[in-house]
C-alpha cells in the first residue's frame, strides 16, 4: 500500500498545475498518474463559452473514438419484425417493442445505450422519466433514432461517444481507459475536443472553448494547452 501511495504521490507531482500541455503530454502524463488496482476510465471535461438555456447555444452530438474507449456497451433497441432481427444480428442486448418498454417499466436496466426506429417513437416516449434523466432517451440528432439500425448498434459497440453540455456550459465524457498507450489516449482526446469545436452553435459569442481537462478516475487533472483546441 505504501508503494501504491509513493507512485501516485510521484505522478501528482509531476503535473504542473498552473501549465497547460499538448493533447500528447496530457495523455501521457494522465496515463502515469493512473496508478488505481482498477482499469481507470481517462475522462475529458471542456469549459465552453455557452448558455444552454438558450437553444441556439445548446451543444451535443456524438463522435466516433478512433481506439474505441474500452467500455463494453450494453445496446438496447425498439423495433419490430425485420429491424429486431437487425438490431439482434448486429449485437444488441436487449431487443423489443412494448414488452421492452414495460420492462425498463418495471426497473430493467442492464443498457448503456437506447436505439429506436422512427415507428417506436410513440413507444419509447412513454418512458421519457425513466430514460431522460440518465441521457438515454433517443434522439435523431444523435443517430439513435433512426431506420439503419445496423450501422446505429455497431457503432454504439465500436466506442461512439454522444456528448451534451450541462447547464454549467461543461461537456464532458470517458474516452478511453488507463490501460491505453498514451498515442491511443491522445488520438481520442484529439477526436472529441475536434467534435466539440465542430459542434460550435450559431448563438456562441466570444471565446468558445474556455478550458480542457483530461484526468483519470482517481488521477488530477491535467489542462490542455488551448492551441491544441483551436
Amino acid at each position: 500500500m505504501a508503494k501504491q501511495t509513493k507512485r501516485k504521490q510521484a505522478a501528482v507531482e509531476a503535473v504542473d498545475r498552473t501549465k497547460h500541455y499538448s493533447v500528447e503530454e496530457a495523455a501521457t502524463l494522465v496515463k502515469s498518474c493512473a496508478t488505481g488496482k482498477f482499469d481507470e476510465t481517462i475522462e475529458i471535461a471542456i469549459n465552453l463559452g455557452v448558455d444552454p438555456r438558450h437553444a441556439d447555444q445548446m451543444v451535443r452530438g456524438s463522435v466516433a473514438m478512433p481506439n474505441g474507449t474500452g467500455k463494453d456497451v450494453r445496446v438496447a433497441v425498439f423495433a419490430r419484425e425485420a429491424k429486431a432481427d437487425e438490431a439482434k444480428a448486429a449485437g444488441a442486448e436487449l431487443v423489443g417493442a412494448e414488452e421492452l418498454a414495460e420492462a425498463i417499466q418495471n426497473g430493467e436496466s442492464g443498457f448503456d445505450r437506447v436505439i429506436a426506429t422512427p415507428d417506436m417513437m410513440g413507444v419509447v416516449g412513454r418512458l421519457g422519466k425513466v430514460l431522460g434523466p440518465r441521457g438515454l432517451m433517443p434522439n435523431p440528432k444523435l443517430g439513435t433514432v433512426t431506420a439503419d439500425i445496423d450501422a446505429a448498434v455497431k457503432a454504439a459497440k465500436a466506442g461512439e461517444v454522444q456528448f451534451r453540455v450541462e447547464k454549467a456550459g461543461v461537456v464532458h465524457a470517458g474516452i478511453g481507459k488507463a490501460s491505453f498507450d498514451s498515442a491511443k489516449i491522445a488520438e481520442n482526446a484529439s477526436a472529441f475536443i475536434d467534435a466539440i469545436r465542430k459542434a460550435r452553435p450559431s448563438g456562441a459569442k466570444g471565446t468558445y472553448i474556455k478550458k480542457i481537462t483530461l484526468s483519470s478516475t482517481m488521477g488530477p487533472g491535467v489542462f490542455i494547452e488551448d492551441s491544441s483546441a483551436a
